[in-house]
């Protein structure tokens, strides 16, 4: 199918957590239509092996080029560090990715001690080693691998107490190392901000990539003239494609970010 500016943007990860760089793409492009592919059923995707990985984003890929998209956001850290590279050289379609917003966070920081919370499929990425050892030559890193995170927002379990107490846990590194700033590598974590603010203080510099990937996907749409320019008597669509998803949770995630204007189809 030929791909015009009337197409829909898809975007793809490991789960629910892609949704918080969809609420991005809405708010920069509100005249777009987006497709979004909540793919549950092999999260998370950071405990894989990479040829896995791999397999997994291709399939994907091809479930939204079938949907007629023009143009795929992999919102994920895990599938884009390990597996961009490949699509991007075997579909005749533009992508944009998503990794750990090292750069920002290392350039802010006040005391060159910053913490970058992740799964460990992007923390033993070649691209995440690449970005750290480019941009933190004289600033401290402290790495620590998120367990049980995202299968928690999962399953709509990420406001017990087990779960907080599962939190704190993790984040004492960061605790102990008096980091100023914490990047956050998987988009998953935006939706514990407020857990994560009641261990390491208000303080703290919270970073994510959602806002800078709306941003790349504007710029791209316009320099392929694929933006919709014309605001819609309507609000676009959103279809949101699941499997092995929690309703609870996807229910309370899309209320949380105040989406309201969906349809929702399980795979």
């Amino acid at each position: 199918m030929k791909k015009n500016s009337t197409s829909a943007i898809g975007i793809f990860d490991s789960g629910l957590g892609g949704l918080s760089i969809l609420k991005e793409i809405s708010n920069r492009l509100p005249n777009e239509e987006l497709i979004y592919l909540a793919d549950s059923d092999n999260a998370p995707y950071g405990e894989k092996p990479k040829e896995h990985i791999i397999e997994i984003s291709r399939k994907n890929t091809e479930f939204l080029i079938s949907k007629n998209c023009k143009l795929i956001v992999v919102a994920c850290n895990t599938a884009t560090t390990n597996a961009i590279s490949i699509l991007r050289n075997n579909y005749n379609i533009p992508f944009i990715g998503i990794e750990p917003a090292i750069k920002p966070a290392a350039l802010n920081s006040k005391n060159a001690c910053i913490g970058v919370l992740a799964t460990k499929g992007t923390l033993s990425s070649d691209l995440f080693a690449e970005t750290t050892k480019k941009f933190t030559s004289h600033t401290k890193v402290i790495e620590v691998e998120g367990k049980g995170i995202v299968e928690a927002i999962e399953s709509n379990a990420s406001n017990t107490i087990g779960f907080e107490q599962l939190l704190k846990n993790q984040l004492k590194p960061f605790v102990e190392a008096k980091i100023d700033t914490l990047v956050l590598g998987c988009t998953h974590y935006p939706f514990i901000v407020p857990q994560i603010r009641k261990c390491l203080g208000n303080e703290v510099i919270i970073i994510d990539s959602g806002f800078a990937v709306a941003r790349q996907t504007d710029r791209i749409l316009q320099n392929l003239q694929l933006k919709v320019i014309t605001k819609k008597s309507q609000k676009p669509s959103l279809n949101v494609y699941t499997n092995k998803t929690s309703k609870d949770a996807l229910l309370n995630i899309l209320e949380n970010l105040k989406i309201d204007q969906y349809k929702q189809f399980d795979l």
